[in-house]
C-alpha cells in the first residue's frame, strides 16, 4: 500500500546540509562546491541547504555566502531549491544576508534563534518576523537550543505560523512532545535535523530531512523516506537501522558534524577540505571510524 501523505514539501523531502568546501589553503572552493552538489542531486537530494551549521556559517563572510549560492545554482539549475542559512546573533545582520540570498537566486532562508544574547520569546519571535518581512523568500525556522542556548517554544511557533512567508521548521530541539504539538495545530513543513530522528519524525507528519549524514550517503537517507512513501514501514525501519552506526560516528562521537562530514569526503576522495579554525579536523583513528562505518553501511 502506498501511502498518501498531505504535509507540504515547499523545499522538497530529502535536503542535504551541504559541507562548505574549501581547499588546502582554505580559501573557498567553488570548483569543489559544484561537484558536490552536481553529486548530492544526483544521488538522491532534492533540495540543499548551505551555509548552514555544517556549512560553517560562522566562519564564512557574507561574500563567500552568496558566491557559493550562485555556484552551487549554476552547477544544479532549477533542479532543487536551495535554501541559504542566513541567521546570526544579530537581527539587522541576518535581514541583510536574507536579502543577499535572493539577489543571489536562493530559493529559501534557514534562520536559527539569535544565540549568545539569549533573547525571551517575545524578541525571538520579533527578530523572526522582522526577518521574514525583509524579503520575499519563504523562511525555515532554526530551532537548536543545544547550540544557541534558546529554544523557539512551541506556542512561539504556533504563532509564528501565521506569518505567510514562514513555512518550515529545522528541527534539532530534541523535544519530540513540543514538536508534535506544533505539528497538530499549525502546516508548518517540519523537517528533522538530527540524523537519528529521519523516520520518526517523518512517521508523524514531517515533510523531510535536512541531514548532514547525507553528505557521505545521500541515497540511503533518501531510502528511508523512500521505504516509509510506499507502505513498507518495516523496510523504512531496517534502513534507520542500518545507518545508524554511520550516524553514531558522524554526529554523536563528540566532534561538530562539519568535521566528520569533512573527514569522510576527504576518505572518499571527495570535495571537502580542510575545516575553518576554531575547527580543528577529525583525527586518523576517527576517520579510520568512518569509513569503516561507510563502508560497511555501503555493503548491506
Amino acid at each position: 500500500m502506498t501511502r498518501t501523505r498531505t504535509t507540504a514539501r515547499p523545499f522538497g523531502r530529502t535536503l542535504c546540509a551541504m559541507i562548505t568546501p574549501f581547499t588546502e589553503d582554505g580559501a573557498l572552493d567553488l570548483d569543489g562546491a559544484r561537484k558536490l552538489a552536481a553529486r548530492l542531486v544526483a544521488e538522491g537530494c532534492d533540495g540543499l541547504v548551505l551555509s548552514g551549521t555544517t556549512g560553517e556559517s560562522p566562519t564564512t563572510s557574507d561574500a563567500e555566502k552568496a558566491q557559493l549560492i550562485a555556484a552551487v545554482r549554476e552547477a544544479v539549475g532549477e533542479r532543487v531549491p536551495l535554501v541559504a542559512g542566513v541567521g546570526t546573533a544579530d537581527t539587522r545582520h541576518t535581514v541583510e544576508l536574507a536579502r543577499a540570498a535572493e539577489t543571489a537566486g536562493a530559493d529559501g532562508v534557514l534562520v536559527v534563534t539569535p544565540y549568545y544574547s539569549r533573547p525571551p520569546q517575545e524578541a525571538v519571535e520579533a527578530h523572526f518576523r522582522e526577518v521574514a518581512d525583509a524579503s520575499g523568500l519563504p523562511l525555515m525556522l532554526y530551532d537548536i537550543p543545544g547550540r544557541t542556548g534558546t529554544r523557539i517554544e512551541p506556542e512561539t511557533m504556533i504563532r509564528l505560523a501565521a506569518h505567510p512567508r514562514i513555512v518550515a521548521v529545522k528541527d534539532c530541539s530534541y523535544d519530540f512532545l513540543g514538536t508534535q504539538k506544533v505539528l497538530a495545530h499549525t502546516d508548518l513543513a517540519y523537517y528533522a535535523g538530527c540524523d537519528e530522528h529521519v523516520l520518526a519524525l517523518y512517521a508523524v507528519g514531517a515533510a523531510g530531512c535536512v541531514s548532514t549524514v547525507a553528505n557521505a550517503v545521500p541515497g540511503r537517507i533518501a531510502a528511508i523516506l523512500d521505504a516509509f512513501d510506499t507502505g513498507d514501514t518495516a523496510r523504512a525501519t531496517e534502513l534507520q537501522l542500518r545507518a545508524t552506526p554511520l550516524i553514531e560516528a558522524m554526529m554523536g562521537a563528540g566532534l561538530p558534524g562539519t568535521v566528520t562530514a569533512k573527514a569522510l569526503l576527504a576518505r572518499l576522495g571527495l570535495p571537502g577540505g580542510p575545516v575553518r579554525a576554531p575547527l580543528l579536523p577529525a583525527g586518523r583513528e576517527p576517520a579510520d571510524e568512518l569509513l569503516a562505518r561507510y563502508e560497511t553501511l555501503m555493503a548491506a
